[in-house]
């Protein structure tokens, strides 16, 4: 009786735990959200809770892993292999945009789900033909090479756009208007401020001629407001959708060692992550992943002298550090990116969530 008693009560914890709010969701889910804070490491992350007037919305999260970020020939990765990691799960050398140390192109994950019928979407403060962005649906052995970015853009199967870059459109050396080619696939343009609301058409949101304002230049909620269209958006597809947000300007917030900058971004995207999380837990069938590329900068955040109650950002490189990454996840499947692992596994793991059977 004394053992009976004990799977008894096992199975009851069980099924309670299976029951909870975080835990009672799908094991594989419909949609995924992937947030890169571009340059974000530990002490960016920790910003979100020391200058947020708010609750940071990292509290959110209860899974939590961390990434080893070489690329395929430097210990210290840039954007460019960090994010073909990403979209693509292979080590690739910094410059890498979609494609392997030979060169040769790699699918990406979104190549990948647009044969499925995935809808598809990428969100950038930067210029959305940059490194990070550029390596979900672009193959070039160079990340400086932002025209042809710019048309492999426009010939690829992308749904929902939007950041700056207009000058690598329609302002090209090629004499080129590529607004024309999006046009003639039936896309909606938008290059003057975010719509307040979308035709059914695709949508290409173009708002400066390369990357957009700094917050603390008066960018405003254009991460926050062009996450939630494009997930009202993208979410109307029936298959799933899979959407990629970028703050990029944390990486150059770092480089420039500027901590007023830094602390804009960061609580920027702090909240982008808040509009990602409050769709995932009234949806209950997508996945939210935040993490990083690499960390810039090497931010501490010290005491100002001997004051223990005052932090002073201090930056030790204006480049990258070898630092590991953090992985926040919440979601069906968020479980799966628990631990220590390469930043290609995310891809790996990623596609095995989305594998549905």
């Amino acid at each position: 009786m004394r053992y009976l008693l004990i799977l008894i009560l096992i199975g009851a914890s069980t099924l309670a735990w299976s029951q909870s709010p975080e835990n009672s969701s799908p094991e594989r889910p419909k949609n995924i959200i992937l947030l890169i804070g571009d340059g974000m490491g530990m002490s960016q992350v920790s910003v979100s809770f020391y200058f947020n007037e708010n609750e940071s919305n990292f509290n959110r999260f209860t899974n939590i892993g961390l990434i080893r970020t070489s690329s395929s020939a430097q210990l210290i990765t840039d954007s460019a292999a960090g994010a073909t990691a990403f979209a693509s799960g292979i080590k690739s050398y910094n410059g890498a945009i979609g494609v392997n140390p030979k060169t040769e192109s790699v699918p990406t994950i979104f190549e990948l789900m647009s044969k499925n019928n995935y809808a598809t979407g990428i969100i950038s403060t930067s210029s959305v033909v940059h490194a990070t962005p550029a390596a979900f649906y672009a193959h070039v052995f160079s990340r400086r090479m932002y025209e042809v970015i710019a048309a492999n853009l426009a010939e690829s199967e992308v749904d929902f756009i939007a950041g700056g870059g207009s000058k690598f459109f329609n302002a090209r050396t090629d004499g080129k208007n590529l607004y024309d080619l999006f046009a003639a696939r039936d896309f909606e343009i938008h290059t003057e401020s975010i719509p307040e609301t979308l035709s059914g058409k695709k949508q290409l949101i173009i708002l400066a001629e390369d990357g957009m304002p700094k917050m603390i230049e008066g960018r405003g909620d254009f991460l926050p407001k062009s996450t939630d269209l494009a997930i009202d958006y993208l979410s109307k597809n029936k298959e799933g959708f899979f959407l990629v947000i970028e703050g990029s300007q944390i990486d150059w917030a770092g480089h420039d060692n500027n901590a007023d900058y830094l602390i804009g971004e960061q609580l920027d995207f702090d909240k982008t992550i808040g509009v990602a999380l409050d769709f995932a837990k009234e949806n209950g069938e997508t996945l939210v992943i935040v993490t990083a590329d690499h960390e810039t900068g090497g931010l501490t955040l010290s005491a100002d002298g001997n004051d223990y109650n005052k932090i002073s950002p201090i930056f030790s490189t204006g480049g990258h550090s070898a630092t590991l990454i953090p992985v926040f996840t919440y979601g069906p499947g968020a479980s799966s990116f628990n631990g220590i692992y390469e930043n290609t596994e995310i891809f790996h793991k990623m596609m095995a969530l989305l594998n549905k059977k």
